[in-house]
């Protein structure tokens, strides 16, 4: 709203240039005189160019404050108002705008400062790149990671793992990789993403990285804990029987008191028979102990790939022949679901090996199910060769999930536990994996290569 005294002089002055022109109108046509009309001419002219400055002087205003707030001084004493300035309900805007702005400026700064304290002191290593490799943020985490201080551009990662800059500029957005750098001597497992955004026009990149080695560390540690407990129950079942029968055995063949030999005429055929049998139990409890330990040579001693161009749905049909007259007796339908140009670099027989334990379980899973069908399906997945075996039988429970690929844990009375295990050895080998969702009524065995 304008005030009344810059109301009140606009109009004084446009009154006065009014009537300034209307003299110098009447001295020009009715009173010729020069020197007149000279004044009256100058007058006008002052009175205009003082009405101009006048007019002028609004404009100055917003452009002072506007500068003022381009570099940051919003709160410059050269806005604030005067004593009986006729613009003094301006600089109220002025001061209202400005209070504004410092609030504005307060709430950027908290915000900022919030925002880099979470990056901060966040366990995570962040860099955001620009598609050049110049760095734009290097957080307290990764430099904690890659023993760095400070970092301009990529190119300086190059000295840690050669090539590494190269990795994370070519890095699809959304794209994950493991990758493993040495630091002072120890080798360091990190877990890395990438996305990409704009920020107004330019491209950034930014990547995660976490240290993984102290879970995988852990994970390693149960894993061989797992396998303890596994093999002290295998080894303890065979052994306990061993060591009773012996006992059993040794008893019979000595007096009670004093512990003496029996003489070999007191051998009786009862006796005999029962010493005959507890051998055959040690023996094949033996053979079983032997057995069990070239199973566990099996799966520590895997030959290494012999990788050839395979074509996948050519793969599947070789399995589920081998399985034809299986699965009719079953009453199972056992379905491919594979395009003919699918292809992929491994190794063939391996592979095999892996599709027949899956199907072999999934078969044995089928037991008492209505309608049962088991189906092989590939799909590629941009870089990805994606294998599926699902059923639709009991699934495996919940608390077995994290067991099933442990060596020698089976719950079948004849497995021999190490058949999911090896299988997942043999997709490792081709630096793929395997991983099973499960749940009564559907169970999908998925490897990705």
């Amino acid at each position: 709203m304008v005030s009344k005294r810059y109301f009140y002089n606009l109009i004084i002055r446009l009154t006065l240039i009014s009537i300034s022109c209307f003299l110098l109108c009447l001295s020009f046509f009715l009173y010729p005189n020069y020197s007149v009309i000279i004044v009256l001419g100058g007058l006008f002219v002052y009175q205009a160019i003082a009405l101009a400055r006048y007019l002028n002087t609004i404009n100055k205003k917003l452009e002072n404050f506007f500068l003022f707030y381009l570099s940051g001084e919003v709160t410059s004493t050269n806005v604030k108002r005067a004593q009986n300035d006729e613009f003094s309900s301006l600089y109220n805007y002025f001061e209202l705008i400005n209070d504004k702005l410092e609030q504005a400026r307060l709430k950027n700064e908290l915000q900022n400062n919030y925002f880099k304290t979470i990056v901060d002191e966040t366990a995570v290593g962040l860099i955001s790149f620009k598609t050049d490799g110049s760095v734009e943020l290097f957080n307290e985490a990764a430099k904690k990671i890659f023993g760095i201080q400070v970092l301009r551009n990529l190119r300086k990662l190059n000295n840690i793992r050669e090539g590494f800059s190269e990795m994370l500029i070519d890095m699809a957005s959304n794209d994950r990789k493991l990758i493993s750098i040495i630091q002072e001597g120890e080798l360091i497992q990190l877990a890395t993403k990438k996305v990409k955004f704009k920020a107004m026009s330019e491209e950034l990149h930014l990547v995660s990285f976490q240290n993984i080695k102290p879970e995988l560390e852990e994970r390693e540690i149960e894993s061989w804990q797992r396998l303890i407990r596994v093999l002290t129950h295998e080894i303890m079942n065979s052994m306990t029987p061993i060591v009773t029968l012996v006992g059993t055995i040794g008893k019979k063949l000595r007096h009670k008191d004093p512990p003496e030999l029996i003489e070999p005429q007191d051998i009786t055929t009862e006796i005999l028979q029962k010493t005959v049998k507890g051998l055959d139990l040690i023996d094949s409890r033996g053979k079983g102990l032997i057995t069990f330990v070239q199973n566990y040579r099996s799966i520590t001693r895997l030959p290494k790939p012999d990788f050839r161009i395979v074509n996948i749905k050519d793969l599947f049909q070789r399995v589920t022949l081998l399985f034809e007259s299986q699965v009719e007796v079953a009453g199972i339908v056992l379905n491919v679901n594979c395009h003919p140009s699918l292809f992929i670099n491994a190794d063939g027989a391996l592979l095999e090996q892996v599709l027949i334990n899956l199907v072999k379980n999934a078969s044995e899973a089928l037991d008492e199910i209505e309608s049962p069908f088991i189906e092989l399906s590939a799909h590629s997945v941009q870089d990805q060769m994606v294998m599926q075996v699902a059923d639709n039988g009991r699934g495996v429970p919940p608390e077995l999930m994290d067991d099933i690929f442990v060596p020698f844990f089976t719950t079948k009375q004849s497995g021999s536990g190490i058949g999911l295990s090896l299988s997942r050895q043999i997709i490792r080998l081709h630096g793929g994996s395997m991983t099973v969702q499960s749940s009564p009524g559907n169970t999908v065995f998925t490897i990705r290569i």
